[in-house]
C-alpha cells in the first residue's frame, strides 16, 4: 500500500518525503488556501519537490468549473506545468467525458468527492487513474465506509478496471489499516495522522522500562 501525504504546505511535504518516504502528494482548495500562498505558485513548490521521480501530485480543476468547455482547457493547463502532476476532477456528471478525453491524450486524472460505489464504476469506466472515496465525511455523518470501500475494490477487481483507489478523507490509524485489509492501493491523509498512528503509548511504555533496564546494567 502506499501513503500520499494530503497537503499543499511545502514544509511538510518536504519533512514526510525525508522522514519516511511518502509515495505521492494530494492537494485540494483547502490545503492550498491553508498554505497561504497563489495556487499556481504552490503547485509549482511542491512538483520541484518530486522532480525526476514516479511521485505523483493531484491538484485540482477549478471548483466552480461544472461544464465541458470550463475544465478540459483548464485540466490541460494544469497538467502541462508538471509529468507529475495528475489532475484533480469532482465526481459529477460533465467530468466523465473530460475524464475520457483527457484518458486519449496520456493525462491522468483523479475522480475525487466519490461518496457511493456507482459513482466509482462509472469514474472506473470513463478512464480515471484515481479513484477517491472519501471516507471521514461520510464516518462523520454516521455512515458504515468498509463496506462502501470493499464495494469499490471489488467492483475494480471484477471487472479488470485499471483504476487505483485512493481512501481519501482518512481521519486515524485503523482505518488506514482498515483501508490495507480491504485491499485500496493508496491512503492519503494529513500529516499528523500519520504521526499519531507512528507513535502508541504501549512503545513508549516499553521504551521507558528498557531504558530503566539499561541504565541499571553494566555496559561493559
Amino acid at each position: 500500500m502506499q501513503f500520499f501525504l494530503d497537503s499543499a504546505i511545502t514544509s511538510e511535504i518536504e519533512y514526510a518525503l525525508k522522514a519516511f518516504n511518502i509515495d505521492g502528494v494530494t492537494t485540494n482548495p483547502r490545503h492550498v488556501q491553508a498554505s497561504g500562498k497563489p495556487f499556481l505558485t504552490v503547485i509549482r513548490e511542491i512538483a520541484r519537490l518530486v522532480e525526476g521521480t514516479e511521485k505523483t501530485v493531484s491538484v485540482e480543476v477549478n471548483p466552480h468549473f461544472m461544464t465541458y468547455e470550463e475544465m478540459m482547457p483548464e485540466a490541460e493547463k494544469l497538467a502541462a506545468i508538471s509529468p507529475n502532476f495528475v489532475i484533480k476532477l469532482q465526481c459529477v456528471e460533465p467530468a466523465f467525458r473530460v475524464m475520457e478525453d483527457l484518458a486519449k491524450k496520456g493525462i491522468r486524472v483523479n475522480c475525487t468527492l466519490i461518496f457511493s460505489a456507482f459513482q466509482a464504476l462509472q469514474a472506473m469506466r470513463s478512464g480515471a487513474y484515481y479513484i477517491s472515496p472519501f471516507i471521514g465525511w461520510k464516518e462523520a455523518n454516521g455512515e458504515e465506509t468498509r463496506k462502501f470501500v470493499e464495494e469499490i475494490v471489488t467492483i475494480r477487481d471484477n471487472y479488470g478496471f485499471d483504476s487505483q483507489i485512493i481512501v481519501a478523507a482518512v481521519r486515524n490509524a485503523r482505518q488506514i489499516v482498515d483501508a490495507a485489509l480491504l485491499g485500496a492501493d493508496i491512503v492519503t491523509a494529513g500529516l499528523s495522522v500519520y504521526q499519531e498512528g507512528f507513535h502508541h503509548p504501549y512503545t513508549r511504555e516499553g521504551i521507558e522500562k528498557f531504558a530503566s533496564f539499561w541504565d541499571k546494567t553494566p555496559y561493559e
